[in-house]
């Protein structure tokens, strides 16, 4: 895809932002004059039944014009409120990822091409799809087993939606680079790195093999987990473009009111699912990132199953222990410990001031010390956090945003289920004893046995850096005493380099002589 490309598809899509109306929505706040006038102008250009539509419909419509990979960028924008805006962010995340679904024949060919067996040899039976979304849809089937027939889920991918993704990609990049080159205030949020985080992601999620695993991941941390699991995976029909998983029988979390009727206990249902996600992301540093209601059912048994695993998160040993410290750091009122815990973790440039920093963060804490405790949401505290953040120049982290927008939602989900909903008395049993294991006495162990293993490997290492090094030094003495030398290939490159600085030089000063030139023979 040529440069040329990127530069129409940006068009095109700022072309249905116009006519949709979305650019005549977003607010002209802050914006440079000339920037407000030509906002100004292109509204000349908008449909006219988009004036009177909420900004939300307008961006709906927008993004089902644009196609399957928007609806994806749009998603993955909603968990990044720091880049996009609060208010934008929660317009995007009321996309709904609905697309129209695409021939039978299609996904049985997708099917065969990934598998390489015919469908009729995998499936006893093989339905019309029941759901179809912008990289994949869904159809019910049935497999033979030595307890007889099973039905099963069978997710397969939206034939050219890969290839159509690497074109739309590449005029995000070219936005990404523009808006640091021409915007340096929006370099701490690093957009160019943003764009290749939202590359990785659709690239693995478009590979149902890694959902596929992380299903299996998933599946092995929470075995003894009370109250929650995940799809069974049949690896037998698993490929890159189709997954073959456990058919779920059981009530959307999102039916509230047919979770009541089934007789479920909505209280325990919205303990089971904060304290669920918790253990996930601080006892085993991955988390499902995708958890809103529809993703997520109630067997007969009162067990939540979470699907579509397509979206996940992940978080290191030190950031779940930031994370924790500053949980707890917010419950003990203790602001210069919050504080000192961003700048040991190097979120925060080490030129600012721990006591100033305490200090905004105070400015978040003490009002939710007064507040009923069932109004407090961990999400918004840490969305407060992040725009405080903002002031001392801390570099954006990926994780923790996902992670945060995550905890909003299923925050959300548990207020729908109880909307007297008690986030810190519900989380307290897990949070409580991940920060007595691993920031108490314990850590201390923990910690040796980390540094033993880290001594072991190295030691396990020493001949080869050794050898390494000597290597090095040798390559090092030759170069002092031989000069530096090129391989043929890279001198005949400088070479290339060079002569083209050359000619262009030459040039250069033809034109500055002629131009001389005439100027003489203009003056004489």
């Amino acid at each position: 895809m040529s440069t040329f490309g990127a530069y129409f598809r940006l068009w095109r899509v700022g072309w249905v932002l116009v006519r949709e109306g979305v650019v005549s929505a977003l607010p002209s706040e802050g914006l440079p004059p000339s920037v407000a006038l030509a906002k100004s102008f292109v509204t000349i250009f908008e449909r006219g039944r988009a004036r009177y539509q909420k900004r939300s419909d307008r961006l709906a419509q927008a993004v089902e014009r644009l196609g399957p990979s928007y609806v994806k960028i749009g998603q993955f924008l909603a968990t990044r409120p720091d880049v996009v805006g609060v208010e934008f962010a929660n317009d995007l995340s009321q996309l709904q990822d609905r697309m129209a679904f695409f021939p039978s024949a299609a996904a049985k060919a997708n099917i065969e091409g990934s598998l390489g067996r015919p469908v009729d040899e995998l499936y006893a039976s093989f339905g019309e799809p029941i759901a179809a979304a912008s990289i994949a849809q869904v159809h019910p089937a049935e497999v033979e087993t030595a307890e007889g027939r099973r039905k099963v889920a069978v997710k397969i991918v939206r034939p050219g939606v890969r290839q159509r993704f690497v074109h739309d990609i590449e005029a995000m990049y070219l936005v990404a680079h523009m808006q640091e080159r021409f915007m340096p205030s929006s370099r701490r949020l690093r957009p160019v790195e943003v764009t290749k985080t939202l590359e990785q992601t659709t690239k693995v999620e478009m590979d149902l093999r890694l959902e596929a695993a992380a299903l299996s991941e998933i599946a092995e941390n929470t075995d003894s987990d009370p109250g929650f699991r995940v799809p069974k995976v049949d690896w037998e029909r698993t490929g890159r473009d189709v997954i073959t998983m456990e058919w779920i029988d059981g009530t959307r979390m999102s039916d509230v009111e047919g979770l009541r009727a089934a007789g479920h206990d909505l209280n325990l249902l919205a303990d089971t699912l904060i304290q669920s996600f918790l253990r996930h992301t601080l006892r085993d540093g991955f988390f499902h990132a995708d958890m809103h209601p529809g993703n997520l059912f109630v067997d007969a048994g009162g067990m939540i199953v979470a699907v579509d695993m397509g979206i996940v998160g992940r978080l290191g040993k030190k950031e779940r222990r930031f994370l924790a410290e500053i949980l707890y750091g917010f419950i003990t009122r203790d602001y210069i410990r919050v504080a000192e815990v961003h700048f040991e973790a190097g979120y925060v440039p080490g030129h600012h001031n721990v006591e100033s920093f305490a200090q905004a963060i105070r400015a978040i804490g003490e009002p939710i010390h007064g507040q009923p405790a069932e109004t407090i949401s961990m999400g918004k505290l840490l969305t407060l956090l992040f725009e405080v953040t903002e002031l001392f120049d801390m570099a954006t982290r990926p994780e923790l945003v996902m992670l945060q927008k995550t905890m909003v939602v299923v925050e959300g989900v548990s207020r729908m289920l109880n909307p007297r909903f008690n986030m810190w008395k519900a989380s307290e049993p897990v949070v409580g004893d991940w920060i007595r294991t691993n920031l108490g006495p314990k850590r201390i162990v923990t910690d040796l046995k980390d540094g033993l293993k880290a001594a072991v490997k190295l030691a396990e290492a020493a001949p080869e850096i050794a050898a390494k090094t000597e290597k090095f030094h040798h390559q090092l003495l030759h170069m002092s005493e031989h000069g530096l030398r090129f391989d043929d290939q890279t001198a005949e490159a400088i070479g290339k380099a060079e002569a083209r600085h050359n000619r262009s030089a030459r040039i250069a000063l033809w034109v500055i002589a002629l131009t001389l030139l005439y100027i003489a023979w203009m003056l004489s």
